[in-house]
């Protein structure tokens, strides 16, 4: 059993639901966060915005998933990933569980 970890920007939500079920996750949480970028250290002409704080809707999925099932969702988002022509894209965590009750 491995917990993972998603997050993107709100506009993938659809898309990432998708994966889950491609995937045969079943059972999943996840929440809306927001996500944060200090842009301090970047150049004043590659900001954009000429904001130090950028803050983005995103969200945060999480699920306990059989290894067997981590492979296929990881291989479907690396895939969704090479596809976008965004600068975004969806990032995954996975975690091992030592003990679960």
């Amino acid at each position: 059993m491995k917990l993972v970890i998603i997050t993107s920007i709100k506009e993938f939500e659809k898309d990432i639901k998708s994966l889950l079920k491609k995937a045969d996750v079943v059972t999943f949480s996840y929440r809306d966060v927001i996500g944060f970028r200090d842009s301090t250290e970047d150049a004043l002409e590659s900001n954009w915005f000429a904001s130090e704080m950028n803050i983005t809707e995103s969200l945060m999925f999480y699920a306990f998933v059989p290894q067997k099932n981590v492979d296929l969702l990881f291989e479907a988002i690396m895939q969704f990933n090479a596809k976008q022509s965004t600068a975004s894209h969806i990032h995954v965590a996975i975690v091992a569980i030592e003990k679960s009750n």
